[in-house]
């Protein structure tokens, strides 16, 4: 469908593993990893892009260790925030489209219900905003892109609340999990098949010149909505782990970086634009868990 070289960052993290095999169908895809792009050296990033000349840029690589931001802010933002500008820029110079990850931390949990796209962003923490940061530079470039921002993102590789909750449970009776914070897990898997099927269709001939540009910042999301203590306990039914699991305020458990309590984003404008919902986060979540690959 695309005749021509797909760049993707972070090809060994959590979403990128899985983009490789999933853009494979749009074109070739040219995969680096941290060594081969450092995304802290802007001159190492414009002379990649210009090297590969790539038709499609998919940026799912960041910092993101959400508590230690706090004392690397530089480099958090080296990495969030400047790096996807950067992207964008060299994305309108050669005529790309960009596809750029982003996150539930750009908003302070304050609102009763799900977030909407434009709903206003106000980041609690370091993390949080280096990520704002990057979706106001990729916004300001003039490029083709796309921003999609995903929430408690987990999956079968990497750092992730799922890995974890899985070690600690074989090693510890009892686990205190914080259960004031609400969101929804979200497979890495499903966010990739996601994005190639959008970008499918933003590829595609049949869209037509009569459909509005598809440009622009979507939430994308499993379905429904959990703690991370409710997160927890679906992990230990799935997973017949016997560990008694204590719900905890916030306050309990602190941590250098803030939290938003409310991480919900509303995946409706995705769903008119592309016609594309992913399913429950228990769904997911339990074919994540029986994969064999």
């Amino acid at each position: 469908m695309l005749d021509a070289h797909i760049l993707l960052t972070g090809v060994n993290g959590q979403v990128g593993w899985e983009l490789r095999r999933a853009l494979a169908p749009l074109g070739r895809v040219v995969g680096l990893d941290s060594r081969a792009l450092d995304l802290s050296d802007p001159d190492a990033i414009r002379a990649t892009v210009r090297g590969i000349a790539p038709r499609l840029i998919v940026n799912p690589a960041a910092y993101t260790a959400v508590d230690k931001a706090e004392s690397e802010p530089e480099r958090a933002r080296a990495v969030n925030g400047i790096a996807p500008g950067i992207l964008a820029e060299e994305a309108w110079r050669c005529g790309a489209i960009l596809v750029h990850y982003s996150t539930d931390y750009v908003f302070d949990g304050r609102k009763a219900g799900p977030y909407l796209e434009d709903d206003a962003p106000n980041p609690l923490n370091v993390y949080g905003a280096s990520k704002l940061e990057g979706e106001q530079a990729i916004a300001a470039s003039g490029a083709r892109h796309l921003i999609l921002r995903t929430s408690w993102v987990y999956g079968a590789r990497g750092g992730n609340f799922l890995l974890t909750m899985q070690r600690l449970m074989q090693e510890r009776p009892e686990l205190r999990i914080v259960d004031d914070q609400i969101g929804a897990p979200s497979w890495s898997r499903m966010i990739a098949e996601a994005t190639a099927q959008v970008l499918a269709q933003c590829l595609s001939p049949a869209r037509g010149a009569d459909r509005p540009e598809p440009w622009g910042t979507y939430h994308l999301t499993n379905a429904g909505e959990t703690s991370w203590h409710g997160f927890a306990t679906a992990i230990a039914e799935l997973g017949g782990y016997a560990t008694r699991l204590t719900p905890i305020p916030s306050s309990d458990y602190p941590t250098p970086a803030r939290r938003p309590a409310n991480s919900r984003l509303d995946n409706g404008k995705l769903a008119r634009a592309f016609g594309l919902r992913l399913p429950d986060w228990r769904e997911a979540l339990k074919l994540c868990m029986d994969r064999t690959d």
